[in-house]
């Protein structure tokens, strides 16, 4: 009877740790990397705030001022999605991914970081499961402080259309007028790539948005 009752209790809590890390497993965070500012609104520079915000006004959802950035949670076929933009600027997003990534315990294969890329062409997608910080300042914090290149990144290329000397002021420049008309298109493509990485799964999501 006693061995009856404790393989009865043992079964329950295996039950209770395999819903556990199916409930963990379900939560993604995804950050938008950006400048706070009415400055940086429009900037290139912006282009994972501006996603996220897309995505948000799209499933009308709202944003919520917290710790080391806006927060906004999306919930899609059963899975919920944390959207992150920091308040810290791009230079130490990696605070803002850390602090929410163990405050909600998420793990780092759920992490997906968007940023801008000068390498490639306007709105060229590339997302990739890990790699170094490319000379991206968001990146580079955000590997210093999670110690690790091992998370995935969803690359928006914004092309390098400047002279010598003018990146900063390129990266940090408003869409030309050609750029703005593409955009809506680039950026609905965007928020699909965001519901394909919880639902589909990474390699998945490489298959179907990398290069489109």
């Amino acid at each position: 009877m006693i061995k009856w009752i404790t393989k009865l209790f043992s079964s329950i809590k295996t039950e209770e740790k395999s819903e556990e890390k199916t409930d963990y497993m379900k939560k993604f965070l995804i950050v938008g990397l950006g400048n706070i500012g009415a400055e940086y609104v429009n900037t290139r520079h912006n282009i994972g705030f501006k996603i996220l915000d897309f995505l948000a006004r799209k499933e009308n959802i709202s944003f919520e001022t917290v710790k080391l950035g806006s927060l906004a949670e999306y919930k899609f076929k059963g899975r919920t999605f944390l959207l992150l933009k920091p308040n810290t600027y791009m230079n130490l997003s990696g605070k803002a991914v850390k602090y929410w990534m163990d405050k909600e315990n998420i793990p780092l294969e759920n992490i997906l970081v968007i940023t801008d890329d000068l390498n490639l062409s306007f709105g060229t997608i590339r997302i990739k499961p890990k790699g170094s910080d490319g000379g991206h300042n968001g990146l580079k914090n955000i590997n210093l402080v999670l110690n690790t290149q091992q998370y995935t990144r969803f690359r928006f290329g914004i092309s390098d259309e400047f002279k010598k000397g003018q990146q900063v002021d390129y990266v940090l420049g408003e869409w030309d007028e050609t750029e703005k008309a593409k955009l809506p298109e680039r950026l609905e493509i965007a928020s699909e790539i965001i519901k394909s990485f919880g639902t589909a799964g990474l390699e998945n999501t490489m298959t179907t948005y990398n290069g489109k």
